[in-house]
């Protein structure tokens, strides 16, 4: 049966469908030794011989779904140009080929999932499926009743808007506040952009859970595998939230 050829990417653990688009149109892609770039082209995995740089992919995967306890200074990435510290250090002892499901910048810490299932890793990070992740946030200074309800109401970034959900102070101190909010959809550093486009810099960052799956039990870089019952109810919640 033929596919779409981003889905088989996905489906082999290789890559997000995000990510294998771009193999794709890179050229990195070919069937049956033909190069494909466009997006679009059907191939059948069981007949057609589909490789990537060359190396030949198969669909015979374990699926697997890791949920990892990163810490800061850790780039969200399975290898790094710059040789810093990447996730995948932390997991070398999976024997399966997992890759991160979105981003966590290099100086935030907290929970992220890593799989090698392209369906999930979509439902779980695209922003129509609006699965919701709490963060743990330190700014600089005294936080005002004012600037409280500027965040609620929405601060006005180029590309966006940054309104945090549930937005809660959790503890004050005369060169510090600690807060905690609800993302459903994660654009690109938008929680430090958010804050320091009022002037407040953020000095520490967590993401502490991803729908349901929180920190709990995992240790500062370590790592468990998720449980049946809470993929499913990742899923679950990802398709009742789907618009």
């Amino acid at each position: 049966m033929k596919e779409r050829l981003q889905k088989i990417i996905a489906a082999a653990g290789i890559a997000s469908r995000r990510h294998a688009e771009v193999l794709i149109t890179s050229g990195r892609v070919s069937i049956n030794g033909e190069i494909v770039t466009e997006l679009g082209v059907k191939a059948d995995p069981q007949k057609d011989v589909i490789r990537i740089d060359g190396n030949t992919i198969s669909l015979e995967t374990t699926p697997c779904y890791i949920a990892l306890h990163k810490p800061a200074e850790y780039v969200t990435t399975m290898s790094d140009p710059q040789k810093r510290p990447t996730v995948a250090d932390l997991i070398k002892d999976v024997p399966e080929r997992v890759y991160p499901v979105g981003r966590l910048d290099y100086d935030s810490s907290g929970l992220l999932l890593l799989t090698n299932d392209g369906d999930f890793a979509q439902k779980i990070q695209h922003p129509r499926f609006q699965v919701p992740k709490t963060y743990r946030v330190k700014i600089s200074g005294r936080l005002s009743k004012e600037e409280f309800k500027q965040f609620v109401n929405g601060v006005k970034l180029p590309d966006t808007v940054f309104k945090p959900e549930n937005l809660k102070i959790e503890k004050i101190n005369d060169k510090s506040t600690w807060l905690s909010l609800t993302l459903r959809e994660g654009k690109n550093r938008i929680i430090r952009r958010g804050f320091e486009a009022t002037g407040r810099k953020v000095t520490r960052l967590v993401r502490e859970s991803i729908g349901k799956i929180t920190l709990t039990g995992i240790k500062e870089g370590q790592w468990r595998h998720l449980k049946g019952g809470e993929i499913r109810q990742l899923l679950n919640d990802s398709s009742g939230q789907k618009r």
